[in-house]
């Protein structure tokens, strides 16, 4: 125990011995500078130093600029401009995607490539096939309901509902005779109405010019974009008065009749009517004779 304690004492006796520390004038010896230690100051000197270095560096990697310049560490505005242009290239692709989708659509009018639905009516019949003991006849709470708001919209709206599905058809490019009607099934989607040469040709609704070109086989085409995914062709012209992204008004001059293109036999305008892709018979929605 006494060893013990001994022992003790003397390792704490070296830890408090004093030291001096002199800066001397190598030349002549002068002091200039003296320190009085021991080794328990300087331990606890150099602890609280490494102490205070590790916590600036720490501090300094971690909320100033500076840890850029440290290999492995990216710059802030780097990684904005990465996060911009991920979010950037995502819209991107959204477009594209959405461009292409119209573009089918319209290489369809300009191609005329439009895929017919196949009616099995042997299936269809079979599939309405009930029972009538099956069936209940009686009008439901909301049946009845439904029945009342129909009526009084019918009695009240002036056919808006009918209306607002056929806006679209208001005004007739040029008024003349047809020549030739709508046949899906000659691939003719849509019809010649027969005009004098340079007579004009009217946008049938306000909308966006997206096509305004020259072709081999149909001359000079435009095409139309409205509202409800809807687009007019206008094809054989002597002239085209738009270009492509004009905005229009309905019974606005946009081109004149003419007979142009390998598949033209005489002044007319061939006139077609797209919704969602496909040809529409735009007789049922427009008035051309005169």
């Amino acid at each position: 125990m006494a060893k013990k304690n001994k022992e003790q004492k003397k390792i704490t006796k070296k830890l408090l011995n004093k030291y001096r520390l002199v800066i001397l004038n190598e030349d002549t010896f002068e002091e200039r500078i003296s320190f009085k230690l021991n080794r328990l100051n300087v331990f606890v000197m150099v602890t609280i130093t490494s102490i205070v270095l590790v916590a600036g560096t720490t501090f300094l990697i971690a909320f100033t600029p500076l840890r850029e310049y440290i290999p492995g560490y990216s710059s802030t505005s780097l990684n904005l401009r990465a996060n911009r242009l991920v979010a950037t290239t995502d819209s991107l692709e959204s477009v594209i995607n959405i461009n292409q989708e119209y573009y089918k659509s319209i290489r369809k009018v300009l191609t005329g490539d439009v895929k017919t639905v196949e009616f099995d009516i042997d299936s269809a019949i079979q599939s309405q096939k009930l029972n009538p003991e099956e069936v209940d006849l009686k009008p439901s709470e909301q049946d009845i309901k439904l029945r009342e708001e129909v009526s009084k919209e019918d009695k009240y709206s002036l056919f808006e509902s009918e209306k607002s599905s056929s806006d679209f058809s208001l005004f007739p490019p040029v008024k003349g005779n047809i020549t030739s009607t709508y046949n899906i099934n000659e691939k003719h989607y849509g019809i010649d109405v027969a005009v004098p040469k340079d007579t004009p040709v009217k946008a049938a609704s306000s909308g966006t010019v997206i096509f305004s070109e020259w072709t081999a086989e149909t001359g000079h085409v435009i095409i139309l974009k409205h509202s409800n995914n809807l687009l007019t062709v206008y094809k054989h012209n002597a002239s085209l008065t738009k270009q492509q992204g004009e905005q229009v008004k309905a019974g606005e001059v946009i081109a004149t009749a003419g007979s142009t293109g390998e598949l033209s036999t005489g002044p007319h305008l061939h006139f077609e009517l797209w919704r969602d892709g496909y040809p529409t018979d735009p007789s049922n929605f427009i008035d051309f004779e005169q």
